[in-house]
């Protein structure tokens, strides 16, 4: 293995590979380095992957990279045990170039963006675990692997090593780490005929369908998914942990009985289990954000806590793409500097700050808090489930009582103060205003 690079960069997912891309073709020697056998093998990702910041980098991606579905509808849908409120939106425009969203298999997504990076002049390191830092008076200088002889010299680190990232929290960047701000993410994906799964969901040729569910985990502070590749589907839960654990449930135990309820079984009827995988993801937003480096190293994507878990959006890959097309910026302008490569960092931080990635993050700060809150987790879903009942329910020979009449009947029979629902309706208008 050659021991001396301009940069390392740690994880070859979304934020690395093209952080990598970037730094090679600004002439920067990059080794990329991935613990699994291949990019995208140790990924598992049940969403939707809206890829704006690809059209810059990679325009030719929509031909090239390898895509399953174009979601052309969006579904966010309230569960109690046995009743169900949707609301779907269908957008024939986003089925058209540029496209609103995809869906790809992460494995097949992941290894095509470290392809790109390879393309451009990156060394791809595979089948290797980066196991600590170098570091020499504060700064870092490296990072050490579990080969023999394997440590890498560097000016720069890019830690893109995913969630409960070890080397953020070994370079002392971590100061609010906590296992509270993390979610479990369970997920099956399931064969199904392609011309069935259209059927299905309504839809055809290349166009795809992603749900998104609350109260579809019982108990559990969490919600729920289901989105449509060509000839599968991909179901699953995210869970809070703290919930999880003291529930003493497992979290297939969770996702089984997602997959029974009277609106998902016959979406997944008929259905053969293909895969099964678990995953932490970081979901604590803005607020759980470590700083964002030091001299030589910069951190970036799910390292970083840059997913945004905020109700009606749910995304993380862009946010990764954006940030470690960032931390290139950034190592290039550095790079001019008498401190070269070692104070990205800084400039890092400044450019991120005025990107979409924090902007969004920053505004939708108190996002996690309202969605993950008692009130929208275990009231809101069977509060409009009720509600909406009520009102559709023809009880002839009574009067229809009026939307206003049927609220207040319904908040009643579940108990729900006016004040509550107040506070409640504020706390989501504060944050999404």
């Amino acid at each position: 293995m050659t021991t001396d690079f301009e940069v390392v960069v740690v994880g070859a997912g979304p934020a690395g590979s093209i952080a990598a891309l970037q730094l090679a073709r600004a002439g920067i020697a990059t080794c990329l380095l991935e613990r699994g056998p291949f990019p995208g093998s140790k990924n598992v990702y049940g969403g939707v992957i809206y890829p704006r910041v690809l059209d810059g980098l990679l325009p030719a991606w929509r031909d090239e990279a390898p895509i399953q579905r174009v979601v052309t509808r969006r579904s966010t849908m309230l569960l109690t045990e046995t009743q169900s409120v949707a609301v779907d939106v269908r957008v024939a425009a986003w089925g058209a170039p540029p496209y609103n969203g995809v869906t790809a298999y992460r494995s097949e997504f992941d290894q095509w963006l470290a392809d790109q990076a390879v393309q451009a002049g990156a060394t791809l390191v595979t089948s290797t675990t980066a196991t600590g830092l170098r570091q020499e008076a504060g700064r870092v200088v490296g990072v050490s692997t579990d080969r023999p002889d394997g440590d890498l010299s560097c000016s720069l680190v890019v830690a893109c090593d995913g969630v409960n990232s070890f080397l953020a929290r070994e370079a002392g960047l971590y100061a609010r780490f906590s296992r509270h701000h993390m979610t479990l993410g369970v997920k099956e994906v399931l064969a199904l005929d392609r011309r069935e799964l259209e059927s299905r969901f309504n839809l055809t040729g290349r166009e795809g369908c992603d749900i998104e569910m609350l109260g579809a985990t019982g108990e559990i502070t969490g919600g729920g998914f289901l989105y449509t590749n060509l000839d599968t589907l991909a179901v699953g839960c995210v869970l809070k942990l703290d919930d999880l654990a003291a529930s003493a449930r497992r979290p297939e135990e969770v996702l089984a009985a997602l997959k029974a309820h009277p609106s998902i079984a016959p979406l997944v009827a008929g259905t053969e289990l293909v895969e099964y995988a678990a995953h932490l993801i970081p979901e604590g937003g803005y607020d759980a954000m470590p700083t964002l480096g030091k001299p030589g190293i910069v951190v970036a994507g799910d390292a970083a806590s840059m997913t945004l878990a905020a109700g009606v959006w749910l995304e993380g890959v862009n946010y990764a793409m954006a940030a470690g097309s960032t931390a290139a910026a950034a190592a290039v302008l550095a790079q001019a500097e008498p401190g070269g490569l070692a104070g990205t960092h800084r400039h890092y931080t400044r450019l991120l700050g005025a990107s979409f990635v924090q902007q969004d993050h920053k505004r939708l700060r108190r996002a996690p808090r309202v969605v993950f809150s008692d009130f929208v987790q275990h009231v809101q879903p069977g509060l409009v489930c009720d509600v909406a009942e009520s009102f559709f329910t023809v009880a002839n020979p009574e009067a229809k009582p009026g939307l206003v009449r049927t609220i207040r009947r319904a908040m009643r029979a579940r108990g729900i103060s006016t004040r509550a629902a107040l506070r409640s309706a504020i706390a989501t208008v504060r944050v999404f205003r």
